[in-house]
C-alpha cells in the first residue's frame, strides 16, 4: 500500500483534540471535541452515519438530564429529516430541475421509469431541520398548520393544490378520523396496478 502524505489541519485553541500522534482516521472522523456538521458528516460517510449521529446525540442530551427516550421515536423524526431531496436531473419524469420534493416520491417514478426503459431523475439527498421538513410537506394543510401559515395557503390557492388527506395532522385538522387502524381508507394505500 502506498504512504499518503500527512494532512495539517488548523485548529482553534479552545478545541481539544481527539486523536492522538499516529492515529489513523478516515474521511468524516471526529478530530475535535463538540459538534459535528452534519451535511460534511453526510457527504463523508454517507446517510446513514448522519442519521445515527443525530440519534445518538440526542439520546446523550436527554440522557444527561437523567431521562430516557427509546430510539424508535427519534428514528421517526430523523427518517422525515432525510425524506426530501432535490432534483439535479428530471430526465424522463415530470420532475423539473431544482424541485425539493419526496424521495419516496423519486423512487416510486424511477422505479416506473426504469421499468419502462426510460431515463429516471437523479437527485441530491437533502438533510432539513423539523421546521423546513414541515414546510415541505405534501400536504399543504400540515404545512399551513406549522408556520407561515398565510403564506403557504396563498401559494397553495394560486397553484390550485389539492390537499389527498394521507397524513395524521391534515386529517385531525379538518376533524377526520386518522388514516391509521380502523380510521385508514385502504384505497390511500393501495399500490396501482401497471
Amino acid at each position: 500500500a502506498s504512504a499518503t502524505a500527512p494532512l495539517r489541519y488548523e485548529i482553534p485553541g479552545f478545541k481539544s483534540l481527539s486523536v492522538q500522534d499516529g492515529s489513523k482516521v478516515a474521511a468524516g472522523d471526529r478530530l475535535t471535541n463538540g459538534s459535528i456538521n452534519l451535511h460534511d458528516l453526510m457527504r463523508l460517510k454517507g446517510i446513514e452515519a448522519a442519521q445515527r449521529y443525530i440519534i445518538n446525540e440526542v439520546l446523550r442530551i436527554y440522557a444527561a438530564q437523567g431521562q430516557y427516550i427509546a430510539g424508535k421515536h427519534l428514528e421517526v423524526i430523523v427518517r422525515q429529516m432525510f425524506s426530501r431531496v432535490q432534483i439535479e436531473d428530471p430526465g424522463d419524469s415530470s420532475f423539473v430541475t431544482g424541485d425539493i420534493v419526496s424521495k419516496a416520491a423519486v423512487v416510486e417514478a424511477n422505479h416506473e421509469l426504469t421499468r419502462k426503459g426510460k431515463k429516471p431523475a437523479q437527485f441530491t439527498q437533502l438533510l432539513l431541520g423539523i421546521t423546513k421538513v414541515s414546510i415541505w410537506s405534501d400536504s399543504f394543510l400540515s404545512a399551513a398548520s406549522f408556520q407561515d401559515t398565510t403564506r403557504v395557503l396563498i401559494n397553495a390557492a394560486i397553484g390550485g393544490r389539492v390537499d389527498k388527506l394521507y397524513g395524521l395532522k391534515e386529517n385531525v385538522i379538518i376533524g377526520r378520523k386518522i388514516p391509521v387502524g380502523t380510521g385508514a381508507n385502504p384505497e390511500q394505500t393501495a399500490t396501482p396496478k401497471a
